[in-house]
């Protein structure tokens, strides 16, 4: 018995052109997706032209198989006449406290040195007490308003990058990392948004949005002058594991390391300075 049922004519649907977007945008055939899923070619065919709607387990096997991510699922399910299943909820809902508690213990743990939760687009929403004491040592956190977001941050004139000594090379770096890290290799409206305001800052080359794929460098490295001495870091990024819902797969921790000796010795002068304040 078929999961699919039927529609007179062949006119392309909402469903059809998402699948066939995300389709396109995996580089995958009908035939591949149909060998990735064990569903017919024909019956994508289908689907993608608007003569049939497929049950809501082998549209979300369809999904999997095209690495969706959890948000854009919802899209592709309520275009189907499903209900979403997949909850988005705040960083400080009850049902986020063993998530958060997890990653409040990473943050601590990561201690004398910076790191920071963020979200899909790049708000920051929990950071350790490093964090807070290094960047108050270029500029007043307090100032800026929230949530603040780490690449406006660091590519706003008054914001950090008047401290980033190779700032041009970090800006290009980051516009890459835009595309390489966004959830699903995918660049929705809001990130789209996002690289746009970017690109209004000053000297800020339009040319940087085109995705460097070749970029995949395992360390990410940054640098930051105080009082003519250069800091040198390098950043890991994880994201949480078997994530079940919306909040917690747009989630990524970002912790810095020293990336010398040197640096080390002038970071916990730094820190110890601030602590003082």
């Amino acid at each position: 018995m078929s999961s699919t049922h039927g529609h007179s004519g062949a006119i392309p649907n909402e469903l059809g052109i998402q699948l066939r977007a995300w389709r396109d945008t995996r580089g995958k055939s009908q035939l591949d997706l149909s060998l990735d899923t064990g569903i017919s070619q024909r019956q994508i065919s289908f689907i993608e032209s608007g003569r049939s709607t497929p049950g809501r387990h082998n549209l979300l096997h369809l999904a999997d198989a095209l690495d969706v991510p959890f948000r854009e699922r919802n899209t592709l399910l309520l275009a189907a006449g499903y209900a979403p299943i997949y909850a988005e909820g705040g960083i400080d809902d009850v049902e986020m406290k063993g998530v958060t508690d997890a990653l409040r213990r990473m943050l601590v743990q990561h201690e004398p040195f910076p790191a920071v939760v963020m979200d899909r687009y790049w708000n920051v929403v929990m950071t350790n007490d490093a964090t807070q004491r290094f960047f108050n040592s270029f500029i007043d956190m307090a100032a800026r308003e929230k949530p603040r977001n780490l690449l406006h941050l660091i590519f706003d004139p008054a914001g950090l990058r008047p401290f980033i000594p190779n700032w041009e090379e970090t800006a290009k770096s980051l516009m890459a990392r835009v595309f390489r890290e966004s959830v699903g290799r995918v660049i929705d409206k809001r990130t789209k948004a996002l690289i746009d305001a970017l690109l209004a800052y000053p000297d800020v080359d339009s040319a940087w949005k085109v995705s460097t794929t070749a970029d995949s460098t395992p360390v990410i490295p940054l640098s930051f002058i105080k009082d003519g001495q250069v800091l040198s870091f390098f950043s890991l990024v994880t994201t949480v594991g078997t994530a079940q819902t919306i909040t917690t797969q747009e989630l990524r921790i970002e912790c810095m390391f020293p990336l010398d000796g040197a640096t080390e010795v002038e970071y916990a002068k730094l820190m110890n300075q601030a602590g003082m304040r």
